[in-house]
């Protein structure tokens, strides 16, 4: 069957015609006539726009091939969020919790996410807000790039791994759930780009208006911002339903959603809006602070990921991967390896009397048995194929579990290339309040650290820069909000940017 992802996006691609419609009747003189699309493409080369999405994609497909084999050395903080927060999204949970909400919640979690990263730029573009569609394109392309060494080095599992009786809703769901297997690792919860891509639309077209000095009420896409606003409320209560985020999630989203939107703000000027050159004003003394202070701030940002590293590798002994109250099951997840490879998974047993059972199955073959936030954990034995490797024996499909005892550790060995595979681990207990903790460490004899740290630069710099231009914008008595490059500010008295 088709995929969740081109299911929607083929909805997405026949209703934006409609949604563009909709979202002009009142202003239809800001129509883009059909005739004139191409030309418009060209004289405003949104053909880069489509190269951008490209970028971002590459982008994530190289950051996914990383984020299983450095678990082992980077660890995950959940523990220390779930000190902090608790267990309020279980109660969030079970108070609305529903079949017909649970439908509902799934379809917009991912059909309005694509939604907005995409009929965004094509509305804006259809508006003819040259602008805006450049800046909501590279929303999606940074917003992203800057959460990169969040879900590389501070990892964060999602809730329904990690708080008992927490069902996961979104992806023990059917087909969902091969699809998420494969996009969306669990342990990228902090931050949510859920949050951080909308909020990031939302600040773009509140900073846009004040510069131009429109009241948002009377702004002619206010309709369209309102619609992103309520969306981005109601997925700020989806992903605590569905099991996926925590609270701290929605801040942290609006903290690199509102990084990201203010440096899109603060240099789209110098790349569209005829303030003289890219690096216009630019002096051997300003290239040197630039580098200087951005630089430091790069490097500061980096010993602090170092940090958290050599924390997590001290700690790995102590380590706790998941937490299953009593009849949970959950799995975590093995990517796919190519022929050649080997992938060493350690499970250790955490509890000191009740003993823990095991599958290997292959994603797709995990399908039928997950439905409505659970999983069927005995049915997946009758369609298991996973290949795996314990205690020198090889066993493909092997029609039962594992068992390991209390205070038990099992090796195992996956050697079955080009599969997504899911390690599934259930608490047989039925005793209140039994909670069986598990520790898991995939070997996948990759050195990745160095590629993390690589992709991870731009993000460390780009949040350099926006704290940079803050306080030289205040040193300068310029308001925070102002877009303006600074060789154009005005002559202040600070020995700012303005003599340079």
């Amino acid at each position: 069957m088709a995929s969740p992802y081109w299911v929607m996006m083929g909805m997405i691609l026949l209703l934006t015609p409609l949604i563009c419609w909709v979202f002009t009747l009142h202003r239809k003189d800001l129509r883009t006539p059909l005739g004139k699309v191409g030309q418009m493409i060209h004289d405003q080369r949104y053909y880069l726009h489509i190269m951008g999405y490209v970028v971002i994609i590459v982008w994530k497909s190289l950051t996914d091939k990383l984020n299983e084999p450095i678990k082992a050395q980077t660890g995950h903080w959940t523990d220390l969020v779930y000190a902090i927060e608790g267990e309020p999204t279980l109660w969030v949970q079970q108070t609305f919790e529903s079949a017909g909400l649970t439908a509902v919640l799934n379809f917009h979690y991912l059909f309005i996410y694509l939604f907005l990263i995409y009929v965004t730029t094509v509305y804006y573009a259809y508006t003819g807000e040259r602008d805006l569609t450049d800046k909501v394109t590279l929303n999606y392309l940074l917003i992203y790039a800057i959460a990169v060494p969040y879900y590389l080095f501070l990892n964060v599992e999602v809730t329904s791994s990690w708080i008992p009786g927490m069902n996961a809703l979104l992806y023990h769901d059917g087909l969902y759930s091969a699809f998420y297997v494969s996009h969306d690792p669990l342990d990228n919860s902090v931050p949510s780009l859920h949050v951080a891509i909308p909020f990031g639309i939302l600040l773009l077209n509140w900073l846009h208006c004040r510069e131009q000095g429109i009241r948002m009420r009377e702004w002619a896409h206010y309709r369209y911002h309102m619609f992103i606003l309520i969306n981005t409320v109601l997925f700020c209560f989806t992903i605590l339903y569905l099991g996926i985020h925590w609270i701290v999630d929605i801040p942290l989203g609006m903290l690199v959603g509102g990084i990201g939107a203010m440096f899109i703000h603060q240099v789209h000027p110098r790349l569209r809006n005829g303030h003289g050159g890219v690096f216009a004003g630019f002096t051997g003394r300003k290239w040197t602070r630039h580098i200087v202070v951005e630089g430091i701030a790069t490097v500061l940002l980096v010993l602090m990921l170092i940090t958290a590293v050599n924390h997590q590798e001290e700690r790995v002994d102590e380590r706790v991967s998941f937490r299953l109250g009593p009849g949970d099951v959950t799995y975590e997840i093995i990517q796919p390896i190519d022929q050649g490879e080997t992938v060493d998974v350690v499970v250790t047993n955490l509890d000191e009397h009740e003993s823990l059972h095991l599958l290997l199955v292959i994603s797709e073959d995990a399908v039928p048995a997950m439905a409505n936030g659970t999983i069927d954990f005995d049915s997946l034995m009758d369609v298991n194929r996973a290949r795996i490797i314990h205690e020198d024996q090889v066993y493909t499909g092997m029609g039962n579990y594992l068992s390991v005892a209390p205070n038990g550790t099992a090796h195992l060995e996956v050697d079955q290339a080009k599969v997504w595979h899911l390690l599934v681990m259930r608490n047989p207990s039925n005793v209140s309040g039994d909670v069986l903790e598990v520790r898991v460490v995939n070997d996948y004899h990759q050195d990745v650290l160095g590629k993390a740290f690589m992709l991870s630069i731009p993000s460390l710099w780009i949040t350099g820069f926006v704290v940079h231009r803050f306080w030289r914008l205040k040193q300068s008595g310029m308001p925070l909000t102002s877009s303006l490059p600074s060789h154009l500010w005005p002559e202040n008295g600070s020995g700012g940017d303005a003599e340079e």
